[in-house]
């Protein structure tokens, strides 16, 4: 047979697919006295359309919290008040209270495959169902597949009477918040559209596209080299903040923390004190972190647009993290306190103001039209819908305009960086 030489008994092939799950692949075991060698391969497991586990903050421990929290020392601020220390100082912070929440909270691993009608009494008819189509195609008897069918038929039965009993119950529970998702639940969800935009072809590309479009670039603009304490800036309360945490709804999306409104209530209600030494310097030196702009931002189609080929049909709705919202929201309370003592507020201004809504906008707009028609005065009404004004807002525009108003100085310092970079 000539000259021996070595030959190969197995030889695995993976395609390009397969090859990302190749972890590892060595030849480390002893020889098996063969003329072949073993080799160890070791694929990590495939994650197909997996999301990543969710805390379930309804159900955090805070029992084991409560001498936790009541203990928790927040970092103190750093003496150099540079803008690019306080981010560091706020992150920090911010990220040792959330790791110390996420620790005594459980999780949940979201499925498409989840039912929230599903019942443990399901699951006990769902075993037994199986249980006796096992034992029916093991014995095949008249015994056992009539029992077999009729496992079926009960846990089929079992399981339509607990849908329409799970649907009866989500009509009858409904709020005016929860009505578009029974819109959605009876007709089903519609096909997403994606614009075709020149150029763009690729998810990567239609991901620059998209920001590029909704966020247009502006000219940077350099923060102050160190920022210094106000004078006579009212220090900040306890009140404050329950206040502007009594007015954030536990049912709101969170945004880039994941974190709802309600566990941040629970929180100021266990210690007070950590909410108010971090918001504190904040408040003092007029700034806001660029640690607390980030958000996540989603595309939706506008309705009745006749082409969607153009991201101009598409409209972004923009999720900011809830702490950076309880900041602002003390901010809005203070420049409305402030600009109601200086009389900048016009007497019509019905939005965003607290004890005011549309209704009381539409009984003015009302008695003005009545008003004018009594001396037999022709009036037409013309309503301006401006399109991307806040995006546009000059930053050193609106702070002169605050000055000129005579606003505090941190507020105006607080409202420049927060539209700031």
């Amino acid at each position: 047979m000539g000259k021996a030489r070595p030959a190969v008994l197995d030889l695995a092939f993976a395609n390009l697919l397969l090859l990302p799950l190749v972890k590892s692949w060595e030849a480390s075991l002893p020889s098996t006295d063969s003329d072949h060698i073993t080799i160890i391969i070791t694929l990590t497991t495939p994650c197909l359309n997996q999301k990543p586990p969710r805390p379930r903050w309804a159900d955090t421990d805070w029992d084991t919290l409560d001498p936790i929290n009541k203990g928790f020392k927040v970092l103190a601020a750093p003496p150099c008040r540079t803008p690019p220390k306080l981010d560091e100082w706020m992150s920090e912070s911010l990220n040792r209270l959330v790791a110390l929440l996420q620790e005594h909270t459980p999780v949940s691993r979201p499925s498409h495959h989840s039912k929230p009608w599903w019942t443990p009494h399901l699951t006990i008819l769902h075993r037994e169902y199986h249980k006796a189509a096992r034992a029916a195609r093991k014995h095949d008897t008249p015994h056992m597949r009539e029992v077999a069918g009729t496992s079926k038929t009960g846990y089929f039965k079992a399981i339509k009477a607990t849908k329409n009993k799970h649907w009866s119950s989500f009509l009858l529970t409904a709020t005016p918040q929860s009505l578009w998702t029974a819109k959605r639940f009876a007709y089903g969800r519609t096909q997403p559209r994606f614009p075709s935009v020149p150029g763009a072809e690729t998810p990567l590309q239609m991901n620059n596209v998209h920001p590029e479009h909704f966020f247009p670039p502006k000219e940077p603009c350099s923060p102050p080299p160190r920022l210094r304490p106000h004078s006579s800036v009212p220090p900040l309360t306890t009140e404050e903040i329950t206040a502007a945490l009594s007015k954030c709804s536990p049912t709101s999306a969170p945004g880039t923390d994941g974190i709802p409104y309600s566990t941040w209530k629970q929180v100021n209600k266990i210690n007070p004190s950590i909410l108010l030494q971090i918001f504190s310097p904040l408040v003092l030196l007029g700034y806001h972190p660029a640690s607390l702009k980030s958000s996540n931002g989603v595309i939706l189609d506008k309705p009745g647009k006749p082409s969607y080929e153009s991201p101009s049909s598409f409209r972004i709705i923009v999720l900011i993290g809830t702490f950076s919202k309880i900041l602002e929201r003390i901010i809005a309370a203070r420049l409305l306190t402030a600009a109601r003592l200086r009389r900048l507020l016009h007497l019509n201004q019905c939005g965003s103001l607290p004890g005011l809504s549309t209704y009381d906008a539409c009984l003015t707009l009302t008695n003005d039209v009545k008003t004018l028609q009594r001396p037999r005065l022709k009036v037409s009404s013309l309503f301006l819908d401006i399109k991307a004004g806040f995006d546009n807002v000059d930053n050193n525009t609106l702070a002169r305009i605050l000055r000129e108003g005579g606003m505090p100085p941190y507020l105006v310092s607080w409202v420049s960086s927060f539209l700031g970079e």
